[in-house]
């Protein structure tokens, strides 16, 4: 009597490397990168990308309530868009929609311009930065990048681009639409805060 085929060797040990690739995506604050997976994994990056393949096949919209999601350069898991509403409701306040509106500005300063320090960013909003800041580190949307003159400079991190949805900044509507290079416009708003009253 003949035997049936079994079909094993690459299959299993593959499902067993995306199990792996879920349980870190699942434990971490932030996107993972594929070199990163494969670090951690002591795997091969090329076999890393064919686990993600799995995992984004078994997460995907419509079939589970979270989604694997490539952004920020890397990969993470977030809540599907047929679940949002249950999801706000038990974070109440998400956290884009608990951003004053002067937090939204500072962040939009430090997106475009960045990196900043706070001196940077009070003088071009007409106004102290130092609790706004503050607490954008605070929640994980912005994080220190070095000093210049002695003031520490502050970038966008990659909690900033999940929570607003952006693959990465450079998908930010350009500044040369608004009509001027970066430095020109760097220009223009330090003009505009020279002239507020003090």
């Amino acid at each position: 009597m003949e035997r049936p085929l079994r079909l094993i060797s690459t299959v299993e040990p593959l499902d067993r490397l995306a199990r792996t690739v879920e349980a870190l995506l699942v434990i971490a604050s932030r996107p993972l990168s594929v070199d990163e997976l494969a670090e951690a994994t002591a795997d091969d990056a090329a076999r890393v990308e064919d686990a993600l393949g799995l995992l984004a096949e078994r997460f995907s919209e419509g079939r589970s309530g979270i989604v694997l999601e490539h952004v920020a350069g890397g990969y993470a898991f977030r809540a599907a868009r047929s679940e949002a509403e249950a999801c706000a409701r038990l974070a109440e306040r998400p956290v884009e929609r608990g951003l004053s509106p002067a937090a939204l500005e500072t962040l939009a300063v430090v997106a475009y311009l960045g990196p900043c320090s706070r001196p940077d960013i009070a003088r071009l909003r007409g106004v102290a930065a130092d609790t706004v800041v503050a607490g954008l580190v605070e929640r994980g949307l912005l994080e220190e990048a070095g000093r210049r003159l002695g003031a520490i400079r502050y970038r966008t991190t990659p909690l900033f681009e999940r929570v607003f949805g952006l693959e990465s900044l450079a998908v930010l509507p350009r500044l040369d639409d608004l009509g001027g290079s970066v430095d020109e416009i760097r220009e223009r708003l330090d003009a505009v805060a020279e002239r507020r009253p003090a």
